[in-house]
């Protein structure tokens, strides 16, 4: 076994090795502890939830790492921020592998998951229940009944859905 896999290995093992390890890979990042798991292309951040059981921190970190490598900044609608959230586990899992650390094609289908029925609620006309397409960033037409309506850009909100008059 290669000098690099047993320290790998060995520094994924708990969080006071894995974080320190992971700052010494990624020197161009910072890494540090909050409420809530999230990469800020602003400040080059990586914030992590400690409070979180081990494997599920190791796994949120990887995740906003690949963010971070791939380059996520923005996005422009909910399909897209449902395609980067994909390609991100994807990488996260490339990632886990290095570090010894399986994350499951089912805990990233569970996560994908809470993605998909928040763009479903919000794609779904408040007056017939017609699954629609975004218009922009805040608005959905529907082609069914011809409403419109507006939603928030923010992700971690319930999708509540204003009618325009």
């Amino acid at each position: 076994m290669a000098v690099s896999s047993i320290s790998a290995s060995k520094s994924a093992k708990t969080t006071s090795d894995f974080i320190p390890r992971l700052r010494s890979d990624y020197p161009q990042f910072s890494f540090r502890a909050g409420k809530q798991d999230h990469w800020s292309a602003k400040t080059n951040t990586i914030t992590y939830n400690r409070k979180e059981p081990l494997q599920q921190l190791k796994y949120g970190v990887l995740h906003e790492l690949a963010h971070a490598l791939l380059g996520h900044t923005a996005y422009q609608s909910d399909f897209e921020l449902l395609k980067l959230e994909s390609e991100a586990w994807e990488l996260a899992a490339k990632l886990g592998r290095k570090y010894r650390i399986n994350i499951s094609g089912e805990h990233i289908q569970n996560c994908l998951d809470t993605y998909r029925d928040w763009l479903h609620a919000r794609s779904m006309c408040p007056v017939c229940g017609m699954n629609t397409t975004q218009r922009d960033a805040s608005t959905y037409h529907c082609f069914n009944c011809h409403s419109e309506w507006t939603v928030t850009t923010a992700r971690f909100v319930r999708p509540y859905r204003r009618g325009i008059v």
